[in-house]
């Protein structure tokens, strides 16, 4: 199996600053795991590595969509595969940075998303979209909890996506996607590094980090996806985005827009955290506590490219 090197972890504990150092000692080429930073233009809600902070290692899957489209795992898997074949035919070591827990799970493990029959997997989602636009996310997720009750209690009503691709996965194989979890195996030979810190540490660099997308223009960000339709769009659903939405319209201030973006950041990397510690395996290190680990991050990786 090719190899795949993949760094997560909540935001602000140094992912950026790790994956660019390990690029360069193992001639890395870093795929975007996250599911908004394909959006041009939301570069700073993003937290988006820009071209001139790249330092000349390639980057994938960076602004590759415009903010009214569609982006799902599945065609995150799609593009991740391709360019995972291409970085390790020309001698490079795939690594994917950052984003969605699910996103990373579905491209290292064999889940049914649609694979080759693209086309009609994207015609079976917006199908659903469509119900639940048309009944809402509650008709939608009573439908999943009649056909697959055991992956329902596991997905909040309103997480329409992943009801979708429950819904999708069970249409296109005919296996509950509850079972079909249960039952992945590997598609890469996958080493997983995560990086975390003591909590209080991570929510107080989480304050920070939103302070300082604050200063850089986070609100004019997100008032011109606002003023474009992004309330009716998936990326306007991203934390950074939806909260200042109510604060376009008057109906919050200013200030409890941004304790919300800080609210639901640290609540989203407390979800994180704990659904990688339960779904795939992952080498945990704490760089900001103690800087000199990342020798032995470089040393693990050395002994698993030998492999």
């Amino acid at each position: 199996m090719k190899k795949v090197l993949a760094i997560i972890g909540p935001t602000a504990v140094g992912k950026t600053a790790l994956s660019l150092e390990l690029a360069k000692k193992f001639r890395g080429e870093i795929i975007s795991g996250d599911s908004m930073q394909v959006y041009r233009g939301l570069d700073i809600g993003t937290a988006k590595i820009m071209p001139e902070e790249r330092q000349n290692i390639p980057h994938y899957l960076i602004d590759i969509r415009n903010v009214d489209e569609r982006y799902s795992v599945a065609d995150f898997v799609q593009e991740s595969q391709r360019l995972i074949d291409e970085i390790s035919a020309r001698g490079g070591l795939p690594m994917v940075v950052g984003g969605t827990g699910f996103y990373l799970k579905a491209l290292l493990y064999n889940m049914q998303l649609g694979g080759d029959h693209f086309e009609q997997s994207k015609r079976v989602r917006n199908k659903w979209h469509a119900y639940a636009a048309d009944h809402g996310q509650q008709a939608l997720w009573d439908r999943l909890n009649q056909i697959d009750p055991d992956a329902a209690q596991k997905i909040p009503v309103g997480n329409e996506r992943r009801v979708v691709r429950a819904l999708e996965v069970y249409e296109r194989t005919g296996k509950r996607f509850s079972k079909q979890q249960s039952t992945l195996t590997p598609r890469y030979d996958a080493f997983v590094i995560g990086l975390n810190t003591d909590r209080a540490k991570v929510y107080e660099r989480i304050n920070a980090r939103v302070d300082q997308m604050l200063s850089m223009g986070l609100i004019d960000e997100a008032r011109q996806l606002y003023e474009a339709g992004g309330e009716q769009w998936q990326s306007g659903k991203g934390i950074g985005y939806r909260e200042l939405f109510p604060y376009f319209k008057g109906d919050i201030s200013e200030a409890a827009a941004t304790e919300r973006i800080k609210q639901d950041t640290r609540h989203y990397a407390k979800r994180q955290l704990t659904w990688f510690r339960h779904q795939i395996p992952v080498h945990w290190y704490d760089i900001i506590a103690d800087s000199s680990v990342k020798s032995d991050i470089g040393m693990a990786i050395s002994e698993w490219l030998e492999k």
